[in-house]
């Protein structure tokens, strides 16, 4: 199989740039220093389409080494025939080289090996000739043999077919052929094992649908289902149209002796070994898009997530808010430091609202507090409305915003918070990541496992190891493209950048401890462990601003400092210009860009990204994004009315649609059909992600079942 070449046309790119991705991938350079610094050799790739590349080569690598097993194993057993050679070389997936590898398989004793070792095999054989003149009750005697364990002439004829039977379902074309027409024609079919009993899968209790259009999500909501022993679900295959196509390829004599034999067995072989394994291997197929599928929609999501825009330049109070055990508060400065930390008891069940307010009075007048991070979890709403309260009795401007605060009581019990706030409890933790979370979303989430930020429905159902490696590159990617300040970035943060090791991450930051701040990126080098290979990888995403090397605030990679410095030198500048105003119109200043790149001696793609870096040093990617709707007043549930319009934030989006924050504490449901009107829509990330803060119209509240119906059709 020619690997390049597969790649290039399920990716749609030129074989040239498939062939420069692998060579670079498997020169050990990263995804992230791929996309972003060698984009001349790629033909500008980014980063989704090189990891979609490197699964597919992956998997493309497993497949040629399972042929080269498969191929060895037939050869040692002497029965590798150049037809079958071809057929497993030729062979496009797994499934299909298993299929034709079956018959060749070390089998456990089966009914077929028993009426082998009786040496039934010639009987079985004779049959399928469909040429025998007489009854085969009057052939059968010849194998009865008391020695070999065969009583009767039934039992003879019973263990030939059991030798047939197998044969077909060993068969490679007819599995193919069965899959084939099952996938396309059969349903999916789930029915309820206690009709009384109530459940969120109800919708599912006499349910069916063409497995060839069945979506994702329903198929991992009837595995959840049948996981929690609320539903059974099989696949009902075209039996009578598989049985029909069997006797035609099987039965190519009217023989009245043989055929009633063949059919019995045809069936057995088709209900016993066939269709099991076939509707398990659907089954699984099913599942495993349904998983990427949902994996695809948690990193977009994620990606959304760790992009917020940082609310910077504010005094932050987190509150992580609870009934009993009270609210847990702590104030933290712009830079992200924590300055103070208290419990309060405005909720159930103290109720201490009056001497909460007056704490609270006295850490805004004293620490200058300006805005308030709330977490949305137990007691979130409660604690709203006394933060509301407050805010109208202030003679000073504080706003609040509501966030996510999925993860935080995970980071909150890790070692790697232990370490961070040795004397804090769990509680005053949590409040630190919620207004840190808040400040620089990213610097903070990257604390926490990506499974455990909750991005997407069913996380818990997946292949845990799959969803991990996916959700790690998202983090990689969004990390790389921010970028670090070196001299302040944290060890969590180091290590998702591009060739840093968790060991390697540690190190910088105990080098920046030992030796102070780091004035110029070459002296990364100095780190232990970290060597060439690493710089290389590592250097163009770490920034340093205020050191020896103006160069080095910048996203441009040394490997083009000589480039940078003889463009700035070309147009009249010098490095030390880096920073200032005068260089945002470099770009229109170029001319003939080709043949300015020649004579630097870089690439065009390499010399615009220099060119782009220069006139907007250290840019942030996350400035473009849609800050947080900050409140300073609440709504409930039963204030709403339909046809209200509202501004609301997307908090998460799934295949059916999108759930907004409209501020009340129930995140209410865009459903795919009320996305839009202007045009079909697909899949909601089409035209949302999360973080979108976007306008919305109320269609119907149900308070008993805590639904909101929202539209963004106004």
């Amino acid at each position: 199989m020619d690997i390049i070449a597969v790649l290039a046309s399920e990716l749609g790119i030129r074989p040239a740039q498939a062939q420069a991705a692998v060579t670079l991938i498997d020169e050990g350079n990263t995804i992230p220093f791929i996309a972003r610094y060698r984009k001349e050799a790629t033909g500008a790739l980014n980063d989704e389409v090189l990891r979609n590349l490197f699964e597919r080569l992956t998997y493309l690598r497993n497949l040629e080494d399972k042929k080269a097993q498969v191929l060895s194993s037939i050869a040692d057993q002497g029965k590798l025939t150049p037809e079958l050679k071809k057929q497993i070389e030729d062979a496009k997936t797994l499934v299909a080289v298993d299929d034709l590898y079956r018959p060749y398989r070390p089998k456990r004793r089966t009914r077929a090996t028993i009426a082998r070792e009786k040496g039934l095999e010639p009987l079985a054989n004779l049959i399928l000739l469909q040429q025998v003149k007489q009854p085969l009750e009057q052939i059968a005697p010849d194998f009865v043999s008391e020695e070999k364990g065969v009583a009767s002439p039934e039992e003879a004829i019973a263990g030939a077919s059991d030798i047939i039977a197998e044969g077909i379902s060993d068969e490679a074309r007819y599995r193919t052929w069965i899959r084939r027409t099952t996938v396309a024609e059969g349903l999916i079919v789930s029915e309820a094992k206690d009709e009384k009993a109530s459940s969120v899968y109800e919708m599912y209790y006499h349910h069916q649908e063409p497995a060839a259009k069945i979506a994702g999500h329903r198929i991992l909501a009837m595995n959840r289902g049948e996981n929690e022993k609320f539903l059974t679900i099989h696949v009902q295959a075209p039996e009578d149209k598989v049985l029909s196509w069997l006797k035609r390829q099987i039965i190519t004599r009217d023989n009245p002796y043989t055929s009633p034999v063949l059919e019995a067995a045809i069936l057995d072989s088709y209900r016993r070994l066939i269709a099991p394994a076939i509707e398990r291997e659907i089954r699984s197929d099913l599942t495993e898009k349904a998983e990427d599928g949902a994996i695809r929609v948690f990193g977009k999501n994620l990606a959304q997530l760790l992009m917020q825009p940082p609310v910077s330049g504010h005094t932050v109070l987190g509150w992580d808010p609870a009934f009993r055990t009270g609210c847990k508060l702590a104030v933290v400065d712009p830079t992200g430091k924590v300055l103070d930390t208290v419990v309060i008891y405005p909720t159930e069940p103290q109720k201490k609202v009056r001497e909460s307010k007056e704490i609270l009075k006295k850490l805004i007048k004293k620490y200058g507090i300006t805005l308030i991070s709330l977490g949305n979890g137990t007691a979130s709403r409660e604690s709203e409305r006394v933060i509301v309260e407050l805010l109208k009795e202030l003679d000073t401007h504080v706003e609040y915003v509501i966030v996510n605060e999925a993860g935080a009581s995970v980071y909150s019990a890790s070692k790697l918070a232990t370490e961070e706030f040795p004397n804090f409890d769990v509680g005053q933790r949590s409040a630190a990541s919620i207004a840190r979370r808040l400040q620089d979303p990213l610097s903070e989430l990257v604390k926490i496992d990506p499974k455990a930020i909750g991005v997407g429905q069913y996380q818990h159902d997946m292949n845990q190891k799959k969803l991990g490696e996916a959700l790690t590159g998202v983090v990689e990617d969004c990390v790389n493209k921010v970028g670090v300040d070196l001299n302040t970035a944290s060890a969590s943060l180091l290590e998702y950048i591009s060739g840093i090791t968790k060991t390697i991450a540690r190190n910088i930051v105990q080098y920046r401890e030992e030796h102070g701040r780091f004035n110029n990126r070459r002296e990364l080098l100095k780190v232990a462990k970290l060597g060439p290979k690493a710089f290389e990888q590592c250097a163009g995403f770490m920034r340093i601003s205020g050191g020896t090397e103006p160069l080095d605030a910048t996203s441009v990679h040394p490997e083009s400092y000589d480039a940078a410095r003889a463009l700035l030198n070309k147009m009249g500048y010098a490095p030390e210009d880096i920073g200032a105003a005068g260089l945002s119109g470099l770009g229109k200043r170029l001319g003939n860009v080709k043949a300015l790149a020649e004579t630097l001696g870089v690439g065009e793609l390499t010399l615009t990204d220099i060119v782009r870096e220069l006139e907007k040093p250290g840019r942030d990617p996350r400035d473009a994004m849609q800050k947080p709707i900050l409140r300073t007043d609440v709504l409930e549930m039963k204030d709403l009315k339909e046809g209200m319009i509202l501004k609301g934030t997307v908090r998460n989006v799934i295949d059916f649609g999108a759930f907004v924050d409209i501020g009340v504490h129930q995140d209410g449901l865009v459903h795919i059909s009320q996305l839009t009107d202007k045009k079909f829509v697909k899949h909601p990330l089409e035209v949302l992600s999360v973080g979108d803060i976007v306008e919305v119209k109320v269609l119907s509240v149900d308070l008993e079942r805590r639904r909101i119906q929202l539209t963004m059709k106004l």
